[in-house]
């Protein structure tokens, strides 16, 4: 009989480079407080969007639910989605979708 010890395991690989090199999202999310025209208001100031792209952006958490309202390197991400907080409202990031 062969014990297996931890340095004769085989190691496993929990990211790989394709992870890495996935990027990361800030998701906003419905809620029952926020108006849409305060929505449109907060992407414009913030994200520097235009009315048509704002407006867009909210239509789609309206009706879906949740919008991506950007994408790049986690810290960047984290920093949109804590800036989403201090304008009340509802954000994630997440990596994005292979």
């Amino acid at each position: 009989m062969s014990l297996t010890t931890p340095d004769a395991r085989e190691d496993v690989a929990f990211g790989t480079s394709a992870d890495a090199d996935r990027p990361w999202q800030t998701v906003v999310w419905n809620d029952p407080v926020n108006l849409m025209s305060y929505v449109v208001h907060v992407f414009r100031q913030y994200f520097g969007f235009s009315v048509e792209e704002a407006t867009r952006l909210m239509l789609a958490v309206h009706h879906d639910g949740h919008a991506v309202v950007a994408e790049g390197p986690r810290e960047q991400m984290e920093l949109h989605t804590n800036a989403m907080h201090d304008y009340g409202l509802w954000a994630t990031l997440r990596k994005a979708p292979r």
